[in-house]
């Protein structure tokens, strides 16, 4: 891994951010700031000579290519252009280039910037119910975008499919090495894994279900202004996969709350405000939702020096095989 994120790392990343701002034809007056640690650094940049601030993505190296990384900003701005969902836009550097990078340690770290977007993220001691309804409308218009759109030639994006999430060739890890994971732990997963195969292969990816979506709707990735107004941001992970899944991401890290079915009652019916959606769909979400927690436990072992995996550690992992369980029972 290319760098814990401590402190001192984090402000390696935050001058590597400031000696680029000019490339968006900010100042030497400007001030560079933390916002968020995750798969990347994204910070936020003040010139008290411009109308408004700008968000940095500081990329983690070896994640995305360089054309992934332009065809995520196709896809916004194709979904900008269509008015679809509030999404800030992608900023041009003064070149005309949305990405630039700086070196570190002889890696280069890809920076793209957006323009900024007002609101805050919503709390779990917000009211999700009436939330989750207008989420699954903004998920239907993603998905009824992305179902026709003729994409770019080039444009590539990472698949999600089993394989690549829990199994043999997982792109945030193997769920096996969990922190706290113990043998019993392990022994149910590996049946949750057998369940899961199953479904998804009997439900198939076909083009009505299966394609180019968010795949992170989580509250961290929405902004909620004052008019109540939902924005969505941090394309970064979108890709190829189930449709459904996305309502399994926008209750990433609180699965087993209590409130999730009634969560996605209301994102059903949401969603169905704006497109058709068959039984066979719904009846797949908790598949997702299980597929979903034991991809984050993965996560959360391989970025285990950032704030959020530090912040869950092995509970999380516990909660994982206790939720396990439950989705064995419940199984055909």
């Amino acid at each position: 891994m290319a760098g814990l994120y401590d402190d001192d790392f984090v402000e390696i990343l935050r001058k590597g951010a400031q000696s680029v701002v000019g490339q968006w034809g900010f100042s030497t007056k400007t001030r560079v700031s933390l916002v968020a640690i995750s798969e990347n650094a994204t910070f936020r940049a003040d010139d008290p000579r411009a109308d408004a601030p700008v968000i940095l993505r500081v990329h983690r190296p070896g994640y995305h290519t360089r054309a992934e990384i332009e065809s995520e900003l196709d896809w916004i701005e194709a979904l900008r252009a269509e008015g679809v969902v509030d999404i800030p836009a992608p900023l041009p550097c003064t070149e005309g280039a949305h990405i630039t990078g700086f070196d570190l340690e002889g890696e280069t770290r890809d920076v793209v910037a957006f323009e900024f977007m007002a609101g805050e993220e919503p709390s779990q001691d917000d009211d999700l119910v009436s939330g989750f309804h207008e989420l699954g409308a903004i998920s239907a218009r993603l998905h009824a975008h992305a179902r026709p759109w003729d994409r770019p030639s080039g444009f590539t994006r990472k698949t999600w499919n089993f394989e690549t999430t829990v199994g043999s060739s997982p792109h945030w890890g193997d769920w096996r090495a969990g922190l706290g994971l113990d043998e019993r732990g392990r022994e149910i997963l590996e049946r949750v894994c057998v369940v899961l195969e199953r479904r998804l292969v009997a439900y198939g990816e076909g083009s009505e279900r299966f394609g180019l979506i968010h795949a992170d709707l989580r509250l961290a990735n929405l902004l909620v202004d004052e008019a109540g107004r939902i924005g969505v941001i941090d394309f970064d992970d979108c890709g190829f996969g189930w449709f459904m899944y996305d309502f399994a991401a926008a209750v990433s890290f609180f699965e087993h709350e209590p409130i999730v079915p009634s969560l996605r009652e209301s994102w059903v019916r949401g969603y169905k405000t704006v497109s058709e959606l068959a039984l066979e769909h719904i009846e797949m979400l908790p598949t997702f939702v299980m597929l979903r927690r034991l991809l984050l436990t993965a996560w959360i072992a391989s970025h285990a020096e950032t704030p959020t995996a530090q912040a869950l550690g092995a509970g999380y992992t516990d909660g994982t095989v206790a939720l396990g369980e439950q989705f064995l029972r419940n199984a055909d």
